[in-house]
């Protein structure tokens, strides 16, 4: 069914048509009442739906929001923790009326997935919401300079231009951690992580010094003998050694440990309590990897995974439209109290 048969069908022009399907008036074509529910008949009872081609050639696009994922989110041991960002976007696209088009077919190359290749689909979409700790800046600054829209999905660096995102403030909520800890009697803390690379890495890590900093209390990226920490790959670390970790951490005369990783925070927690050593620990977002099976309510943030998933929509609609607004976005993560970060000596 096309706009030519509905026209024959109710013996008025292409044009008087497409006016009604577009809600507009013309001054040079005047539309009685009874042509336009004419129009609207045949539509409603012919199930009559524009092609959305053709209609993003006349409006320059056609409500379909891409999504790309540079780590696989589902199935994968990552499902839990993207699937509240995955709610966000779908449920702001179902608000706006957007289609999404999870993007799939891209290749991996050197163990990651690349957003640019020879049979790359982003054009298919009116623009894209990325997913992943770790985003490619050599893609990042291809899109700026191509000018196709997109949003990240977790704060980014520039790559020859500021990078569109809505991502969550790790840097002050970490800062927080150390606060509470610190008012706890805590005057020699440790931090177990990287604290650099990627930027949610690097906004922890940076959070954790300033406020040690800040509190003149004794903080350093923890490093202890045997390298007990490393990078797995650009998207995960692995703690080898709880033990070392635990061991350096007595050691240095620490009483409380800020995890980047909760899988690792619950490890050395678990190991401390089996050894009966009293040590607070905190950890700096849902596990993205399995941990131990604890019963212990752990002090820790809560990501705003899901509003931010929703929020990245709003901003690509108005970068789509060229709307107004803002184009970077930190949202405050919770600091959640729980049993395992206590006053120094209990």
């Amino acid at each position: 069914m096309t706009q030519q048969d509905i026209a024959r069908m109710t013996g008025v022009s292409q044009a008087t048509v497409s006016l009604v399907l577009n809600g507009r008036s013309d001054a040079d074509v005047k539309l009685s009442a009874e042509t336009r529910e004419k129009v609207l008949r045949a539509i409603a009872e012919t199930g009559y739906v524009a092609d959305p081609i053709a209609r993003r050639l006349a409006a320059r696009h056609n409500r379909i929001i891409g999504v790309f994922t540079y780590e696989p989110v589902f199935p994968s041991a990552n499902s839990d923790f993207y699937h509240p960002f995955l709610v966000g976007i779908e449920q702001q696209a179902e608000v706006l009326g957007c289609d999404l088009l999870l993007m799939t077919s891209a290749p991996v190359v050197d163990g990651r997935r690349r957003i640019f290749h020879g049979d790359n689909r982003l054009r298919l979409a009116d623009g894209s919401v990325l997913l992943g700790r770790t985003i490619d800046r050599t893609d990042l600054a291809r899109l700026l300079a191509e000018e196709i829209p997109f949003v990240s999905i977790g704060r980014r660096d520039d790559a020859g231009g500021p990078v569109p995102y809505v991502g969550a403030d790790y840097a002050a909520a970490t800062s927080e951690i150390v606060r509470r800890a610190v008012a706890l009697g805590h005057d020699r803390l440790a931090y177990l992580g990287l604290g650099a690379g990627p930027e949610s890495w690097a906004d922890r890590g940076r959070g954790f010094r300033e406020a040690v900093a800040r509190a003149a209390a004794y903080g350093a990226h923890y490093a202890p003998p045997g390298d007990p920490v490393e990078p797995a790959d650009d998207a995960a670390i692995v703690v080898r050694d709880t033990a070392a970790v635990l061991d350096a951490a007595l050691a240095a005369g620490v009483t409380a440990v800020v995890a980047e990783e909760h899988a690792d925070g619950v490890a050395l927690y678990e190991l401390a309590r089996e050894r009966g050593v009293s040590l607070s620990v905190a950890t700096l977002g849902e596990p993205t990897r399995a941990a131990l099976p604890t019963a212990v309510e752990f002090t820790s943030l809560r990501i705003p995974r899901q509003a931010m998933g929703a929020q990245a929509v709003e901003v690509l609609t108005a970068l789509i439209e060229g709307a107004p607004g803002e184009r970077q976005r930190l949202l405050p993560c919770e600091v959640v109290s729980g049993e395992t970060l206590s006053e120094r000596g209990n």
